[in-house]
Protein backbone atom coordinates (compact mmCIF):
# COMPACT_ATOMS: atom_id res chain seq x y z
CA UNK A 1 0.00 0.00 0.00
CA UNK A 2 1.41 3.35 -0.89
CA UNK A 3 1.66 5.72 2.08
CA UNK A 4 1.37 8.74 -0.24
CA UNK A 5 -2.00 7.66 -1.07
CA UNK A 6 -4.19 7.11 1.28
CA UNK A 7 -5.22 10.20 2.79
CA UNK A 8 -8.63 8.92 3.17
CA UNK A 9 -7.24 7.53 5.71
CA UNK A 10 -6.23 10.33 7.82
CA UNK A 11 -8.10 11.53 10.85
CA UNK A 12 -6.72 14.07 12.89
CA UNK A 13 -8.07 15.19 16.69
CA UNK A 14 -9.43 18.12 17.29
CA UNK A 15 -6.50 18.90 20.22
CA UNK A 16 -4.05 18.78 17.26
CA UNK A 17 -5.43 22.22 15.99
CA UNK A 18 -6.34 23.73 19.35
CA UNK A 19 -6.28 26.93 18.53
CA UNK A 20 -9.46 26.02 15.95
CA UNK A 21 -13.03 26.30 17.35
CA UNK A 22 -14.32 22.75 16.56
CA UNK A 23 -16.40 24.54 13.34
CA UNK A 24 -12.92 25.61 12.08
CA UNK A 25 -11.42 22.44 12.10
CA UNK A 26 -14.61 20.44 10.40
CA UNK A 27 -14.30 23.05 7.62
CA UNK A 28 -10.74 23.22 7.22
CA UNK A 29 -10.13 19.62 7.30
CA UNK A 30 -13.26 19.21 4.74
CA UNK A 31 -10.94 21.77 2.55
CA UNK A 32 -8.03 19.92 2.92
CA UNK A 33 -9.58 16.18 2.23
CA UNK A 34 -8.88 15.20 5.35
CA UNK A 35 -12.02 12.51 5.68
CA UNK A 36 -11.76 11.67 9.68
CA UNK A 37 -11.70 13.88 12.77
CA UNK A 38 -11.75 12.07 16.55
CA UNK A 39 -13.36 15.37 18.70
CA UNK A 40 -12.15 16.39 22.33
CA UNK A 41 -14.93 17.08 25.19
CA UNK A 42 -13.89 20.57 25.21
CA UNK A 43 -14.11 21.55 21.79
CA UNK A 44 -17.35 19.98 21.62
CA UNK A 45 -18.53 21.31 24.86
CA UNK A 46 -17.39 25.28 23.38
CA UNK A 47 -20.34 24.93 21.22
CA UNK A 48 -22.89 22.60 22.97
CA UNK A 49 -23.23 18.91 22.57
CA UNK A 50 -26.46 19.20 20.22
CA UNK A 51 -24.72 21.57 18.53
CA UNK A 52 -21.69 19.94 17.76
CA UNK A 53 -23.32 16.74 16.72
CA UNK A 54 -25.79 18.12 14.30
CA UNK A 55 -22.50 20.23 12.73
CA UNK A 56 -20.56 16.72 12.89
CA UNK A 57 -23.52 15.29 11.28
CA UNK A 58 -24.14 17.84 8.30
CA UNK A 59 -20.25 17.36 7.76
CA UNK A 60 -18.21 15.23 5.05
CA UNK A 61 -15.97 14.19 8.06
CA UNK A 62 -16.25 10.50 10.18
CA UNK A 63 -16.36 10.92 13.52
CA UNK A 64 -13.92 8.51 14.54
CA UNK A 65 -14.09 8.61 18.38
CA UNK A 66 -15.06 10.79 21.16
CA UNK A 67 -12.12 11.80 23.71
CA UNK A 68 -11.64 11.31 26.90
CA UNK A 69 -13.36 8.98 29.52
CA UNK A 70 -11.64 7.09 32.35
CA UNK A 71 -10.00 8.33 35.52
CA UNK A 72 -12.05 5.37 37.59
CA UNK A 73 -8.93 4.91 40.02
CA UNK A 74 -9.54 6.62 43.23
CA UNK A 75 -9.52 5.39 46.80
CA UNK A 76 -12.77 6.76 47.78
CA UNK A 77 -15.71 4.66 46.80
CA UNK A 78 -17.89 7.98 46.27
CA UNK A 79 -15.42 9.46 44.03
CA UNK A 80 -15.23 5.83 41.85
CA UNK A 81 -19.27 6.14 41.46
CA UNK A 82 -18.81 9.75 40.28
CA UNK A 83 -16.37 8.92 37.72
CA UNK A 84 -19.16 5.72 36.58
CA UNK A 85 -21.83 8.75 36.53
CA UNK A 86 -19.68 10.94 34.37
CA UNK A 87 -18.47 8.30 32.14
CA UNK A 88 -21.88 7.27 31.68
CA UNK A 89 -22.80 11.24 30.21
CA UNK A 90 -19.66 11.18 28.26
CA UNK A 91 -21.41 7.98 26.47
CA UNK A 92 -24.42 9.83 25.52
CA UNK A 93 -22.61 12.58 24.59
CA UNK A 94 -20.23 10.19 21.96
CA UNK A 95 -23.84 9.02 20.92
CA UNK A 96 -24.98 12.59 19.79
CA UNK A 97 -21.67 12.95 18.58
CA UNK A 98 -22.02 10.32 16.20
CA UNK A 99 -18.61 8.72 17.42
CA UNK A 100 -18.62 4.98 17.79
CA UNK A 101 -15.74 5.32 20.68
CA UNK A 102 -15.10 6.78 23.49
CA UNK A 103 -11.38 6.97 24.60
CA UNK A 104 -10.38 5.67 28.18
CA UNK A 105 -7.45 7.24 29.82
CA UNK A 106 -8.26 4.83 32.89
CA UNK A 107 -6.52 7.12 35.44
CA UNK A 108 -4.54 6.48 38.92
CA UNK A 109 -4.05 6.66 42.55
CA UNK A 110 -0.96 7.67 43.54
CA UNK A 111 -2.21 7.37 47.53
CA UNK A 112 -2.93 3.40 46.83
CA UNK A 113 -0.97 0.46 44.95
CA UNK A 114 -1.23 0.78 41.08
CA UNK A 115 -2.81 -2.90 40.99
CA UNK A 116 -5.68 -1.53 43.36
CA UNK A 117 -6.04 1.38 40.78
CA UNK A 118 -6.07 -1.50 37.82
CA UNK A 119 -8.50 -3.72 39.83
CA UNK A 120 -10.72 -0.71 40.42
CA UNK A 121 -10.50 -0.01 36.60
CA UNK A 122 -11.51 -2.97 35.18
CA UNK A 123 -14.62 -2.62 37.33
CA UNK A 124 -15.34 0.10 36.21
CA UNK A 125 -15.26 -0.08 32.73
CA UNK A 126 -17.46 -3.32 33.36
CA UNK A 127 -20.14 -1.30 35.15
CA UNK A 128 -19.97 1.42 31.53
CA UNK A 129 -20.90 -1.66 29.58
CA UNK A 130 -24.80 -2.06 29.42
CA UNK A 131 -25.06 1.89 29.19
CA UNK A 132 -22.17 1.44 26.52
CA UNK A 133 -24.18 -1.39 24.47
CA UNK A 134 -27.46 0.53 24.79
CA UNK A 135 -25.88 3.47 23.16
CA UNK A 136 -23.84 2.03 20.84
CA UNK A 137 -20.15 3.53 22.00
CA UNK A 138 -17.54 0.85 22.30
CA UNK A 139 -14.76 1.48 24.74
CA UNK A 140 -11.33 2.01 23.98
CA UNK A 141 -8.50 0.91 26.58
CA UNK A 142 -5.60 3.43 26.07
CA UNK A 143 -2.59 2.41 27.58
CA UNK A 144 0.00 5.64 29.01
CA UNK A 145 3.67 6.35 28.80
CA UNK A 146 4.77 4.94 32.91
CA UNK A 147 5.50 9.00 33.28
CA UNK A 148 1.72 9.21 33.20
CA UNK A 149 1.03 5.91 35.81
CA UNK A 150 0.33 8.62 39.15
CA UNK A 151 -2.73 9.93 37.87
CA UNK A 152 -3.41 9.39 34.35
CA UNK A 153 -3.49 6.10 34.04
CA UNK A 154 -1.78 2.64 35.82
CA UNK A 155 -2.37 0.93 32.77
CA UNK A 156 1.08 1.93 30.98
CA UNK A 157 1.61 -0.77 28.13
CA UNK A 158 -0.08 -3.07 25.90
CA UNK A 159 0.03 -5.98 27.92
CA UNK A 160 -1.41 -4.60 30.56
CA UNK A 161 -4.65 -3.65 28.46
CA UNK A 162 -4.69 -6.89 26.45
CA UNK A 163 -5.28 -9.04 30.07
CA UNK A 164 -7.80 -6.65 30.96
CA UNK A 165 -10.05 -6.08 28.04
CA UNK A 166 -9.52 -9.96 27.25
CA UNK A 167 -10.78 -10.51 31.11
CA UNK A 168 -13.61 -8.48 30.61
CA UNK A 169 -14.37 -10.74 27.10
CA UNK A 170 -17.20 -8.21 25.75
CA UNK A 171 -17.03 -7.01 22.21
CA UNK A 172 -17.70 -3.60 22.85
CA UNK A 173 -14.09 -3.24 25.31
CA UNK A 174 -11.00 -2.83 23.56
CA UNK A 175 -7.48 -1.39 23.22
CA UNK A 176 -6.61 2.13 21.65
CA UNK A 177 -2.42 1.93 20.38
CA UNK A 178 -1.00 5.21 20.60
CA UNK A 179 2.90 5.26 19.35
CA UNK A 180 3.76 8.35 21.96
CA UNK A 181 2.86 5.98 24.84
CA UNK A 182 3.88 2.53 23.48
CA UNK A 183 7.12 3.18 20.88
CA UNK A 184 9.47 1.87 23.92
CA UNK A 185 8.16 -1.31 24.75
CA UNK A 186 10.08 -4.23 23.62
CA UNK A 187 7.01 -6.34 24.03
CA UNK A 188 5.04 -4.42 21.01
CA UNK A 189 5.09 -6.32 18.19
CA UNK A 190 4.13 -9.26 20.06
CA UNK A 191 1.31 -7.43 22.22
CA UNK A 192 0.30 -5.93 18.85
CA UNK A 193 -0.24 -9.10 17.11
CA UNK A 194 -2.15 -10.95 20.53
CA UNK A 195 -4.63 -7.59 20.40
CA UNK A 196 -5.25 -8.45 16.46
CA UNK A 197 -5.78 -12.11 17.51
CA UNK A 198 -8.97 -11.38 19.79
CA UNK A 199 -9.78 -8.46 16.95
CA UNK A 200 -9.59 -5.95 20.25
CA UNK A 201 -7.81 -3.08 18.06
CA UNK A 202 -10.20 -0.32 18.17
CA UNK A 203 -8.02 2.69 17.45
CA UNK A 204 -4.21 3.96 16.14
CA UNK A 205 -2.84 7.28 17.18
CA UNK A 206 0.38 8.51 16.12
CA UNK A 207 2.64 11.73 16.08
CA UNK A 208 6.51 11.43 17.34
CA UNK A 209 8.72 11.50 20.41
CA UNK A 210 10.95 14.76 20.04
CA UNK A 211 14.58 14.71 20.99
CA UNK A 212 14.99 16.40 23.38
CA UNK A 213 11.45 16.33 24.53
CA UNK A 214 11.21 19.63 26.63
CA UNK A 215 7.60 18.99 28.40
CA UNK A 216 6.36 15.50 29.07
CA UNK A 217 3.03 16.30 28.36
CA UNK A 218 2.74 19.13 25.05
CA UNK A 219 5.66 18.45 22.97
CA UNK A 220 4.87 15.83 20.96
CA UNK A 221 6.16 16.43 17.39
CA UNK A 222 5.21 15.52 13.37
CA UNK A 223 5.91 12.05 12.40
CA UNK A 224 9.25 11.68 10.91
CA UNK A 225 10.61 14.81 13.88
CA UNK A 226 11.77 12.51 16.40
CA UNK A 227 12.59 8.92 17.29
CA UNK A 228 9.47 6.84 17.28
CA UNK A 229 9.49 4.26 14.20
CA UNK A 230 6.27 4.95 13.07
CA UNK A 231 5.66 3.28 9.69
CA UNK A 232 7.15 0.31 11.55
CA UNK A 233 4.55 0.20 14.30
CA UNK A 234 1.67 0.85 11.80
CA UNK A 235 2.62 -2.09 10.11
CA UNK A 236 2.36 -3.98 12.54
CA UNK A 237 -1.03 -2.83 13.36
CA UNK A 238 -2.11 -3.07 9.96
CA UNK A 239 -0.67 -6.22 9.94
CA UNK A 240 -2.66 -7.68 12.98
CA UNK A 241 -5.79 -6.60 11.15
CA UNK A 242 -6.41 -3.25 11.64
CA UNK A 243 -7.96 -1.16 8.54
CA UNK A 244 -9.73 1.89 10.58
CA UNK A 245 -8.29 5.64 10.50
CA UNK A 246 -5.20 6.37 11.33
CA UNK A 247 -5.31 9.63 13.88
CA UNK A 248 -3.03 12.18 14.43
CA UNK A 249 -2.78 13.41 17.57
CA UNK A 250 -0.22 15.92 19.03
CA UNK A 251 -0.55 18.03 22.15
CA UNK A 252 2.39 21.01 21.46
CA UNK A 253 2.48 24.43 22.53
CA UNK A 254 5.06 24.86 20.16
CA UNK A 255 3.02 23.75 17.44
CA UNK A 256 -0.30 25.34 18.53
CA UNK A 257 1.71 28.96 17.90
CA UNK A 258 1.61 28.07 14.10
CA UNK A 259 -0.55 29.25 11.99
CA UNK A 260 -2.82 26.79 11.93
CA UNK A 261 -3.36 26.38 8.48
CA UNK A 262 -0.09 26.23 7.92
CA UNK A 263 0.52 23.47 10.40
CA UNK A 264 -2.30 21.35 8.88
CA UNK A 265 -0.39 21.25 5.45
CA UNK A 266 2.69 19.97 7.34
CA UNK A 267 0.44 17.46 9.08
CA UNK A 268 -1.19 15.66 6.06
CA UNK A 269 2.45 16.00 4.33
CA UNK A 270 3.95 14.37 7.56
CA UNK A 271 1.18 11.61 7.44
CA UNK A 272 2.12 11.34 3.77
CA UNK A 273 5.91 10.70 4.34
CA UNK A 274 6.19 8.80 7.73
CA UNK A 275 3.07 7.33 8.68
Amino acid sequence: MSRASDIDKLCIHSITTKPWSLRNSVQKFQEAGVKGISVWQDAAEAIGIAEAGQLLASSELDVVSYVRGGFFAHTSETERLKAIDHNKQLIDEAATLGAPLLVLVCGGDPEQQLSVSRDQIQSGIEALIPHAQAQGVKLGIEPLHPMYADTRSAIVNMAQANTMAEAIRDEIVGVVIDVYHLWWDDQLEAEIKRCGKHENIFAFHTCDWLVPTTDMLNDRGLMGAGCIPTKQIRQWVEDAGFNGYIEVEIFSTAYWALDQDEFLKQIIEAYKTYA
